[in-house]
Order: structure tokens, then C-alpha cells, then sequence
């Protein structure tokens, strides 16, 4: 029997062996096998981590950003390099299928693009004669250490495209918390950046459990927190690290809903609705994992949800023509299994069950099917908490007004769509819900990396968002330095006067 590989955590640019006797277990969704074990780090490890953190952010601060932001051109070109690899790293790890994996890796890019152009990003403004002789100039510059706690579902996008790129080209230093799920593609990121020629020191990963990750909400030296998890979590490094005076960025759970109305294509939007809701195993933040359908149109839009789906094959990650693959633990699995068992004693109709999938081959796999809930009422609970799996809910509504009314009801708000052709449900849809990312005809409104990811109400805890403008402020702040010369006039009067002795 082959010996599971034991991981290291990155510190300081070496790999290093951790002194823990404790292990966690990574496995491959797709077969239900550990595939390799990495480190619940200890106290001394992160602290080692911080501490290297630290010792790298004078000379990376006073590195001009011209400088910086070649190694993010030298990085987009390692990503490209070993695109195949790292998307079957990130399928074998993850369990998402291989157009999704490529997806992550995809939206990895976005950021590391952006942060290739942060000479530009970093100008500030400057105004001569703000009072005679006197000038004003104001500048955005780095602020040292910076965590990151990462979720397991997105290996690559979430810890080394919305928290890496523009934390380390603003010229700060970066500990990440990798998942203990998945953090096989944060290790190899981990390599590339010190590849693609980026000082030892200035990104340091690691995994542990929450006891030690306590270190980085409360330890002098980190700045600020990177956060994407749960709701309660999310909370609890919000409250804990700004009270220790960091700033802190927490993206949370998401119920995100989308509204149909009766004039939108129901075989395209059908379609649509099934690659939000499930794609990713419906592991995703912005998922769609709720339908508001207008009443006289949901008995055909759910006829043609059930009829594509059968369509479609549920297999290995890694397999190229698997449309859905398993969720990423047998623990999640059971989690989702509990939650569709709650629905129907909750009274939801159950149109579709994927509670009895097996993959001929891969019998020990995380698998579930794709399940459709239909009259899933407001006091229902599995229409309104984050299930995060292959679970959909359709919630009818007699009108656009009281579809509104329903979806702005939820705690969350991270995203929202609407499926119409009126340019006014559509407009006013989008001026009118709460939500921190909208799309119309657009089942998952993620903008482009230039962009904010924008999470509003309980999806969100801070001021600054990440990715985008948001993100370069959230990991800079602003300096103004007023100037003022004198000429010989004015020297010889302060003189004169007694200023000059």
C-alpha cells in the first residue's frame, strides 16, 4: 500500500517540516480516497509565519511597484504554463468538475491581471497652491502583515486571486490559513510565486485549526483579515480582530435568489437556473439556489428543470464530460443529506430526489444528485439558510412586486437575478433589491476582477470589499504630505524677524 504523503507548511520561502502530531485528512471527493495529510500547525508555527511576515515587509514595501508588479507578469505566465496541472489539482481536491476547475483557475487570473497594473492603481492626486506657496500631495501606501482565512471551495480563486495579488502588490505581506480540505493548490501557488521571483517572507501559507487561527485576529503585528466562510465565523473574526484594531474584510453565507417572470424563454433560462444551481455541486457562494417563479409559468419551468437535468452525467472530477461531480466530503455529504430530509418534513414538494446516486466505479465517492424542491414556502427553513449543495427551492409568487418583497426579505444578499425581457422589471429589479450583485438574464452576477465582490446584509462583514478598487483600498491607506518652499524674500523676513537665528 502506497504511504499517504505527509505535507509541509510554506514559511519564509522553504517548506518545513511541522512538529504537530496532529494531521488532517485530504481527500479525493471523486473516490472517496485520502489522497495526502497536511498539518494542523501549532501555536509556534504561526507565530513563526507572522513573525516572517514581518521581517520581509521593509524591504517589500520599499520595493518600487514598478518592480512588484513584474512578478505578477511573470506569474500570469507560470498560471498559464501549468494551467492543465493545476486544474486537475484543483478537480482532484476539490471534486468540482473540470470546466468548473478551469473556471477557478480563470477567475485566479482576473486579480492577478488587475495587480499587474498596480503602479497605476497606487497614483494618488496632488494639488499645487492649496494656500499660497503651499502644496498638497496625497499618496496610498502599504500597512504590513495581512491574513487570510480561506474557505475549501474555491482553492484557487478565493486565497490567491481575491486575497494574494492585491495584498502583496500594495506592498504588504501575507500569512494565508489555507482550508485543511483543500490546500494543495495554495501550496503549489505558494511555489509559483516564489518562481515567478517573489521575496521569502512575503507569502507565508499554512493550515491549522481554529484555535491557532485565533493568533491572527489577535496577534499586534497582522494589520488586517481576509475572511470567506460561514455566517457565525465570519461573525466572530469580524468582532474578535476589530477589536484588536484590524481592518477586516468577512465575506459570508449566501441564499441567493432569482425571480422569474412569465415572460422569460423557459427552456434558456431553465437551462441558466440548472448551471448556477448546480454547478460546482451547488458549492458556491453564488450559487443560485433559490427560484422565485411567477406562478403562471412555474409548473413548465419546473417540467423543463427536471427534463434537462436528466440529461445530464454525474461522475469523477477529473472526467471531461462529467457535468456534475461530488461534494467535497463525506461530512458535507451528510450535512446535505440532513437538509433535504428537513425539507420534506418541513411540507416542500420533492420533484427531484438525488439522494440514491452511485457512479458505477467510484462507489466510495462523495456523491449526490441534483434535487428540486417545489412550493417551498418563506417559513420554510431550506429556502432561507445556506444548504450549499446540490439542492434547488422553487418559491412561487403571483407578481413582480411580491417576488421583490419575498427575496428582500432574506438576511442574505449576496447576489440576486432576474429572467425577463421588460427592460423595466429588469431596471427596476435592479435598482430595488438588496443584494451586492445583481444580474439580469445573468444567473451568476460575479463581475469582472476589476470589479468589487460585493455581498451585502449578512453576507458581509466590514467596510471595504474585496477585489477591485475596494480591495486596493482595503489593503493600503492614504498619506497626504502638504509642502512649502521659501524664496529669498520670504528668508530674508523670517530672518529679519527672528525666525532664521
Amino acid at each position: 500500500m502506497t504511504e499517504i504523503k505527509k505535507l509541509k507548511y510554506f514559511c519564509n520561502g522553504q517548506f518545513m517540516e511541522s512538529v504537530t502530531n496532529k494531521y488532517m485528512d485530504i481527500y479525493n471527493p471523486s473516490t472517496g480516497k485520502i489522497i495526502a495529510r497536511t498539518p494542523c500547525c501549532t501555536d509556534d508555527e504561526v507565530l513563526a509565519a507572522i513573525e516572517a511576515a514581518k521581517a520581509a515587509y521593509p524591504a517589500w514595501k520599499n520595493t518600487p511597484p514598478a518592480k512588484r508588479q513584474k512578478i505578477f507578469f511573470k506569474l500570469r505566465e507560470l498560471i498559464e504554463k501549468y494551467e492543465e496541472e493545476l486544474v486537475d489539482l484543483i478537480a482532484r481536491e476539490h471534486g468540482k468538475v473540470w470546466k468548473e476547475a478551469f473556471g477557478d483557475l480563470e477567475k485566479t487570473k482576473e486579480p492577478t491581471e488587475y495587480a499587474c497594473g498596480i503602479a497605476n492603481l497606487l497614483m494618488g492626486e496632488s494639488l499645487m497652491d492649496t494656500s499660497k506657496g503651499i502644496d498638497t500631495v496625497s499618496f496610498r501606501e502599504p500597512i504590513g502583515v495581512f491574513a487570510g482565512i480561506s474557505p475549501f471551495n474555491f482553492p484557487a480563486m478565493i486565497p490567491m486571486g481575491w486575497m494574494v495579488p492585491l495584498c502583496i502588490a500594495t506592498g504588504n505581506t501575507f500569512v494565508l490559513k489555507a482550508s485543511s480540505t483543500t490546500p494543495l493548490t495554495a501550496y503549489r501557488f505558494a511555489e509559483l510565486y516564489k518562481e515567478a521571483g517573489l521575496p521569502d517572507g512575503v507569502l507565508n501559507v499554512l493550515t491549522c485549526s481554529r484555535n491557532e487561527a485565533e493568533l491572527l485576529l489577535t496577534h499586534k503585528d497582522v494589520k488586517g483579515i481576509s475572511f470567506v466562510g460561514t455566517t457565525k465565523v465570519g461573525l466572530h473574526v469580524y468582532s474578535t480582530a476589530a477589536a484588536h484594531g484590524k481592518r477586516v474584510q468577512a465575506q459570508t453565507e449566501a441564499k441567493n435568489h432569482g425571480l422569474v417572470l412569465e415572460d422569460a424563454p423557459i427552456q434558456r433560462t431553465a437551462a441558466a437556473i440548472i448551471s448556477a444551481a448546480f454547478g460546482c455541486a451547488g458549492e458556491r457562494c453564488m450559487a443560485l439556489p433559490v427560484i422565485v417563479a411567477q406562478e403562471s409559468i412555474a409548473d413548465r419551468l419546473v417540467d423543463a428543470l427536471v427534463a434537462q437535468i436528466k440529461d445530464l452525467k454525474i461522475g469523477p472530477a477529473y472526467d471531461k464530460t462529467s457535468d456534475m461531480g461530488p461534494v467535497v466530503t463525506e461530512k458535507h455529504r451528510q450535512s446535505i443529506l440532513n437538509w433535504i430530509e428537513k425539507g420534506i418534513k418541513e411540507g416542500a414538494k420533492l420533484v427531484l430526489d438525488g439522494r440514491d446516486v452511485t457512479v458505477p466505479g467510484y462507489e466510495n465517492g462523495f456523491y449526490l444528485g441534483h434535487t428540486i424542491f417545489d412550493r417551498v414556502t418563506p417559513d420554510m427553513s431550506i429556502g432561507n439558510e445556506e444548504i450549499f449543495g446540490p439542492v434547488l427551492c422553487i418559491k412561487r409568487v403571483k407578481d413582480f412586486e411580491e417576488g421583490v418583497a419575498l427575496i428582500n426579505e432574506n438576511p442574505f444578499a449576496n447576489g440576486a437575478a432576474i429572467f425577463t425581457q421588460s427592460g423595466y422589471y429588469a431596471r427596476e429589479f435592479a435598482k430595488r433589491i438588496d443584494a451586492g450583485m445583481v444580474g439580469v438574464n445573468v444567473p451568476i452576477p460575479v463581475p469582472y476582477g476589476v470589479f468589487p465582490f460585493s455581498g451585502h446584509k449578512d453576507s458581509f462583514f466590514g467596510d471595504l470589499h474585496c477585489v477591485g478598487k475596494d480591495g486596493v483600498k482595503f489593503f493600503t491607506e492614504n498619506k497626504s504630505v502638504t509642502t512649502r518652499w521659501f524664496d529669498e524674500e520670504e528668508l530674508k523676513r523670517t530672518k529679519l524677524s527672528g525666525w532664521g537665528n
